[in-house]
């Protein structure tokens, strides 16, 4: 058995935790997660961690950027923001004018680029007073999300015939495309919505080394020598990595967040010891 992570392509319509659930049984391993979902209606990306290591390393990948393929509805609006929810027609107003793509790509250059205030839907998994939105806006109570702040580092148009609009984009971790999708609409005096979106990458990972979830296999999962190349790694003697699982420091020199090795498989994150000495403490045992 290999502990790695592994790269679905999401079809439209099933969950995040059953692409998960069916790795499980294909694989006959139990120890599989994500590192970050993605709505049923939504296709593409899905990072699995397979196996108890590489789910304890998976905490080295919080925060990661996503780029996204987004088609957005104009003329309507939707109370989820996709097309899940209950969808409103809007006709143009007296002197509204279709605008063209260089105006719309100036809409976004001006007001969805760089650094942005964000509000996230009502129908999300934000927590908003210890309870997620969505559950509130399913009882039809009354939400408040605060706007917080997202990055988005690219929006390009890929294609334009209105009423729909094509964008790629590229984005800190935490946007959401719904509310670009509704927020652009807005803008554009016209309303719109997110009517399809596909993930094509997280971190530095990318479609093209993805596989259907009918088609994975063990051969698929990259080992954690690969996954965790880009973070600093020793190799561990015996006798090290015997006080390194009994929590005891070793007598190496290491920079913060360095992964210890036994083998190929990792089996702590190691920092300098607080005291200041040439010591490595285990600031997590794997």
């Amino acid at each position: 058995m290999k502990h790695g992570f592994l790269l679905v392509d999401k079809p439209e319509g099933p969950t995040s935790h059953d692409i998960v659930s069916a790795v499980r049984r294909v694989l006959h391993e139990r120890k599989v997660g994500h590192l970050g979902t993605l709505d049923p209606a939504a296709s593409g990306l899905l990072v699995l961690a397979v196996g108890a290591k590489a789910l304890k390393v998976v905490e080295c990948f919080h925060d990661l950027p996503k780029a996204y393929d987004a088609t957005i509805r104009l003329g309507a609006t939707s109370s989820t923001y996709d097309r899940e929810g209950v969808l409103e027609e809007h006709a143009p107003k007296p002197g509204w004018i279709v605008p063209t793509q260089s105006q719309v790509q100036e809409l976004i250059r001006t007001h969805f680029m760089g650094e942005i205030d964000q509000v996230p839907p009502a129908h999300s998994a934000v927590h908003v007073g210890g309870e997620r939105a969505y559950r509130k806006a399913r009882q039809g109570r009354g939400i408040n999300i605060p706007a917080r702040r997202v990055h988005i580092e690219r929006c390009e148009i890929l294609s334009y015939a209105y009423p729909l609009l094509t964008l790629h984009v590229e984005c800190g971790s935490g946007t959401y495309i719904r509310s670009l999708a509704h927020d652009l609409g807005a803008r554009m005096r016209c309303g719109g919505y997110l009517a399809a979106l596909r993930r094509t990458k997280v971190g530095e990972w990318n479609l093209d080394f993805a596989v259907p979830p009918d088609a994975v296999g063990w051969s698929h999962v990259f080992p954690l020598r690969e996954v965790l190349a880009a973070f600093p790694g020793i190799d561990l003697l015996p006798a090290q990595a015997d006080d390194v699982r009994h929590g005891r420091d070793i007598e190496r020199e290491v920079q913060p967040d360095t992964i210890g090795w036994d083998g190929d498989l990792p089996i702590a994150i190691l920092c300098p010891a607080q005291d200041g000495s040439r010591m490595a403490h285990a600031r997590k045992v794997l």
